[in-house]
């Protein structure tokens, strides 16, 4: 228990309130804007991002830098998709994310800052050589990815773009992680790797 001199300890979520939290605003998107609409589904989303994020902060009273990004961006391109009725915004939105991504990385490695292991480096401990291999494929990634979005969102319709926000990104960025790993092992800092590893 802490003392009148001694502020309380912060709590950590859980691993399944870790990922409610994650995943839980884009299931409600998708859920909403499957019987609402994409307008009124946004007008939700933003609600949910607002919950999540407060819960974060509540239980462990930090929130990443990207989230706030994130959350920053939604409240910005999801206000402006409800307040005129026009869905291009919250479309529009993962590519801006996407560009303000691979453009920060870059600009970040060309003035020597290794920003993604500021992010990630307790998950994936590894060289700086590593590291500035990593942070230019990201960047790469992001790319392609505001560029995916820009096609999706130009070809298709309102549900397909939901389903590529929604199961295609994830999915996308959890193959690039996967695909990863061969660099992550050969970056390894000593002690990191499984010790029975050959």
């Amino acid at each position: 228990m802490a003392t009148p001199d001694q502020p309380p300890a912060h709590g950590k979520l859980s691993p399944n309130a870790k990922l409610a939290v994650d995943l839980g605003p884009l299931v409600v998107f998708l859920v909403a804007s499957s019987r609402l609409g994409l307008v009124q589904g946004t007008a939700v989303f933003i609600a949910a991002m607002l919950v999540a994020v407060g819960v974060s902060w509540k239980v462990e009273r930090k929130v990443a830098p990207l989230t706030w990004v994130t959350l920053g961006m939604v409240v910005v391109f999801g206000g402006l998709t409800v307040w005129l009725g026009d869905e291009s915004f919250i479309k529009l939105k993962v590519t801006v994310i996407e560009i303000f991504i691979g453009t920060t990385l870059l600009g970040g490695l060309a003035f020597g800052k290794l920003f993604a292991k500021s992010l990630l480096g307790m998950a994936l401990p590894m060289s700086d050589a590593g590291w500035r291999t990593f942070t230019l494929r990201f960047a790469l990634f992001s790319f392609a990815l505001a560029g995916a979005n820009e096609y999706v969102r130009r070809a298709f319709d309102d549900q397909a773009w939901i389903w590529f926000k929604v199961g295609g990104l994830p999915v996308a960025t959890f193959a690039f992680m996967l695909a990863q790993m061969p660099l992550v092992k050969r970056h390894a800092l000593p002690g990191s790797q499984d010790p029975d590893a050959s």
